[in-house]
């Protein structure tokens, strides 16, 4: 018979040996569902190294946050797909990449979900899409009637960010409509996807080490297209210091290996934003095009309503209500009972009590006429 002791240490293997698997499988998540729409998957593959996700664009990849990816092919009978999902540290991270890597000619796709959680584009067989912090792309062996609807299946089972990593940023929303070239908007937060994006202005001028972020869109103009780029900073203090430094450009124009973003520029501040036109527009197409950018402060209210039943006011009112009719009766009650007694009592105790002769008599002053 073994001692306690050793009887104790085994099960404490034991039972450390069963939890580490679970462990170890909650620490790493996978991307990509085992099965969707009758899809399942065949085989897998999973790195943490953006030069496997992509090596031309490695660097991008790690400026917009890229954290891991997980390559998968799926099957069902005489068919097979491949999906590629790449993971971002946020919504953001997904967003920019997904700008970057669209491509003119693809159309959109509806992917499903809420307003802005995700969005698709497709050309001929490949299809990109972005759900929250995941980008997807998926390579198909044919497109069917039901491809739309699987797709939509795949990107309802990704994995969500949670708390302010799930927002969305707000700066492209600003971009214009009219005129607007479609799928060539870009999103970017670092020199890389500046660079990528073809940018107007050099990266010192923009300053992403103060916190700036940047769209560019291309837009119709009567002299062929031009580029919206917008610029927003923390505060409208540093929007203003990079405004000066932005007009400073037209007296001494950087070098640029695209002469339609030369400068000179029209450019314009709008709360913490700077927004700047170039390329094939004329001066009062420009002017117009900043016109039509105005910041709209997005303020949150995060003090405490107190919309419980204790602090509502409208229940306030109805129990104040309340009370004054319970005092109005418990004052009638007490009325009815003090008139009840006197009654009884002046039938009873005639002239004892109440209405006493003594207590009745009149006070005469008897003045003389």
């Amino acid at each position: 018979m073994l001692p306690m002791k050793r009887v104790l240490i085994f099960l404490t293997i034991a039972i450390v040996a069963s939890l580490v698997p679970s462990g170890l499988a909650a620490d790493s998540p996978t991307l990509l569902p085992n099965e969707f729409a009758g899809w399942t998957k065949a085989s897998s593959t999973t790195s943490t190294d953006p030069a496997i996700a992509d090596p031309t664009n490695a660097a991008l990849l790690k400026e917009e946050g890229f954290t891991d990816l997980e390559t998968s092919e799926y099957t069902r009978p005489e068919r097979k797909i491949t999906v590629r999902a790449a993971r971002f540290a946020d919504a953001t991270g997904a967003y920019g990449a997904f700008t970057l890597y669209k491509e003119p000619e693809m159309t959109p796709v509806d992917m499903g979900g809420k307003p802005g959680e995700s969005l698709g584009a497709s050309l001929n067989n490949r299809v990109l899409f972005y759900r929250s912090n995941v980008l997807v792309q998926v390579t198909l062996d044919r497109i069917t009637a039901m491809t739309a609807g699987e797709l939509r299946e795949l990107a309802s089972m990704l994995p969500q960010a949670q708390g302010p990593a799930k927002n969305l940023p707000i700066l492209p929303t600003y971009l214009p409509r009219q005129s607007y070239v479609k799928n060539s908007a870009k999103y970017v937060t670092g020199p890389v996807g500046l660079a990528r994006a073809g940018s107007p202005i050099p990266e010192h001028v923009v300053g992403f080490a103060q916190g700036a972020e940047v769209v560019l869109g291309q837009y119709n103009s009567s002299a062929g297209t031009a580029t919206l780029m917008l610029i927003s900073y923390p505060t409208p203090a540093i929007a203003g210091e990079r405004l000066r430094q932005i007009t400073a450009l037209n007296q001494n124009p950087p070098a640029t290996s695209n002469p339609e973003l030369a400068a000179p520029f029209e450019a314009k501040r709008t709360g913490p934003m700077v927004v700047l036109t170039a390329g094939r527009i004329s001066s009062s197409e420009a002017k117009s095009l900043l016109a039509s950018v105005n910041y709209d402060a997005d303020i949150t209210w995060n003090e405490n309503t107190y919309f419980s039943k204790k602090d509502n006011v409208a229940n306030f009112l109805v129990n104040l209500v309340i009370l004054v009719g319970m005092l109005m009766l418990v004052a009638l009650g007490i009325g009815v009972a003090f008139g009840g007694v006197r009654l009884l009592v002046k039938r009873f105790f005639p002239g004892k009590v109440f209405d006493r002769p003594e207590d009745m008599e009149i006070i005469q002053l008897h003045l003389p006429k």
